[in-house]
């Protein structure tokens, strides 16, 4: 299937992945999967028939799609190799800011023949991103309830010791200060140990997702380890476990000396 456009940004929301968009007749930019289907790359030549007629094609670019058997070119590359086909649908992208309601009223008064249909922007990377926001969200919940279960566990033998500190004038805060404390160390060793084991685990499973779906993906979603980055995620390791143990800290810190000594 050859897909002909043409205008100032052929590419609408299309996302390029290597190389570029076409610029002259006889260009084209194929899908990931086409490329990989057909065990092609950019810079190759290939063959366009239709019917009788036949062009040869150079392809310039490759971009994020996983139609197998599209390829992108320019319009004078399309009407050369099929003079008699037309036009059948036109994508207009908007300026930012844009009212797409007002433009579709705009396009139906200049010609009532048409149909304009809306849509929204390209919605990959967007799914992409809220899915891995979603997983580190439910990742970083998971943790927090482990460390809410250590602690608890953990203030529950420790009842005797907390008592005799209570006894010989230790306050509720500095039991809870003591408690979330003692739990900072697991939340620093998950921070030392997390961030080089999820960049391994980053560049391990995120190739062989977008392979499943014969993608390939741009250097900015996967280059996305940066120095800030890093030194934002060190202290969420200790974000974590003390938030974890704050609640069982403050259950601790509120147990008198009777109440130690009776259950002993």
């Amino acid at each position: 299937m050859l897909e002909g456009r043409r205008g100032d940004r052929p590419q609408l929301d299309s996302v390029l992945t290597e190389g570029r968009w076409m610029q002259r007749t006889g260009e084209v930019v194929a899908g990931s999967a086409f490329l990989r289907q057909n065990d092609l790359r950019v810079g190759d030549r290939l063959r366009l028939e239709k019917g009788d007629r036949h062009e040869a094609a150079v392809i310039v670019g490759e971009y994020m799609h996983n139609d197998r058997r599209l390829v992108v070119t320019d319009q004078s590359t399309l009407t050369a190799l099929a003079p008699q086909e037309k036009p059948i649908a036109y994508h207009v992208k908007l300026h930012e800011g844009a009212d797409p309601a007002a433009y579709v009223r705009a396009a139906g008064a200049a010609d009532p023949g048409i149909s304009p249909d809306p849509v929204g922007p390209n919605t990959t990377t967007q799914t992409i991103v809220g899915s891995a926001s979603v997983l580190t969200l439910m990742l970083a919940v998971v943790a927090g309830l482990g460390v809410f279960n250590t602690v608890v566990l953990n203030t529950r033998d420790r009842r005797r010791d907390l008592g005799v500190l209570k006894s010989i004038g230790m306050t509720p805060r500095q039991v809870t200060v003591m408690t979330v404390t003692s739990m900072a160390v697991l939340g620093a060793l998950g921070s030392v140990l997390g961030i080089p084991l999820g960049m391994a685990g980053h560049q391990l499973v995120v190739p062989r997702m977008v392979n499943a779906v014969d993608l390939t993906l741009p250097s900015y979603m996967t280059d996305v380890w940066q120095a800030p980055a890093l030194l934002a995620l060190a202290p969420a390791g200790l974000a974590i476990a003390a938030l974890g143990a704050y609640i069982p800290a403050r259950r601790a810190a509120r147990l008198t000396i009777a109440q130690v000594l009776h259950n002993e």
